[in-house]
């Protein structure tokens, strides 16, 4: 069996970085949160949500899941795609697929002014085996 010797009294531990010294009574300062991106978000999600919802109605109209899976499966995406627009949706939405499942991503932009999308809904569905 072996034992460990802890030395008595216990010795100073060394600052976690060379020249940096290490006080636990400093309290770590943090900035003052921002939610106004968080909200932007939140508003811009709302929309992607209702977006979704009528991608959804529309996939569900007979006829309309005919021609889609169609296109898709003979490698039509030109096709695939001018189907997708004729939803008339207000947010780009890419699709992927392969012969099991189909994937919609739809993108949102808080700021028009920023080309970054600050957020994305995925809609995945299996349509083969």
């Amino acid at each position: 069996m072996y034992y460990y010797h802890y030395p008595y009294p216990p010795q100073p531990q060394p600052p976690a970085y060379p020249g940096y010294p290490y006080n636990q009574t400093m309290a770590r300062q943090y900035p003052q949160v921002d939610v106004n991106i968080f909200t932007k978000s939140i508003k811009s999600y709302r929309l992607l949500m209702d977006q979704g919802s009528i991608l959804l109605d529309r996939l569900g109209d007979p006829g309309f899941d005919v021609k889609l899976m169609s296109a898709a499966q003979k490698g039509n995406k030109v096709e695939v795609d001018k189907l997708i627009k004729t939803i008339g949706l207000k947010v780009p939405v890419e699709t992927k697929y392969t012969p099991t499942g189909v994937t919609f991503e739809l993108t949102a932009h808080p700021d028009p002014s920023s080309p970054m999308s600050c957020c994305t809904l995925t809609v995945h569905m299996k349509w083969g085996n």
